[in-house]
């Protein structure tokens, strides 16, 4: 039997094509493409955040979930890369709904590295100076109002 794939076209809409023997009418209207995704490939994601109002944002492959009953590709994407950039993580099954990959084009990475890490940067300047003002309070509520708590 001749295992090559072969197609005839039925009108500009309609395709049959044969595979392996099997012989598939195809509206190409609706045809889906077949991606091909390895780990470190950028993506972009589509996430719905609320209602009706959808998002996409340059991500990143940097794993597959070989689960039995549900492989996973595991995605790491960037939210607000230029005001306070925000690592989210996505595991994407055939259940996840809401969201979607596409390949991302070299064209859409319109920020660099450097912004993204220069705003972690600040973050956790931030967050040690937030540590540190907490610490200054936790001190002065034992210094000023320590003797007027019961003592445990």
């Amino acid at each position: 039997m001749d295992q090559t794939n072969k197609e005839t076209v039925v009108d500009e809409n309609m395709r049959v094509i044969e595979i392996g023997g099997v012989k598939l009418e195809v509206d190409m209207r609706t045809a889906k493409t077949v991606e091909k995704y390895r780990v470190g490939d950028g993506v972009k994601v589509l996430v719905k955040e609320y209602s009706d109002k959808y998002a996409t944002h340059p991500g990143v492959i940097v794993g597959f979930a070989a689960f039995k009953e549900r492989p996973a590709l595991e995605v790491l994407y960037v939210t607000n890369p230029y005001s306070g950039a925000e690592i989210k993580f996505l595991t994407l099954t055939a259940d996840t709904k809401d969201t979607e990959i596409t390949p991302l084009g070299d064209y859409e990475a319109s920020f660099g590295q450097a912004e993204v890490l220069g705003q972690f940067d600040r973050k956790i300047q931030e967050q040690e100076l937030a540590i540190l003002d907490t610490k200054k309070r936790r001190a002065a509520f034992e210094k000023l109002f320590g003797r007027f708590c019961k003592k445990e």
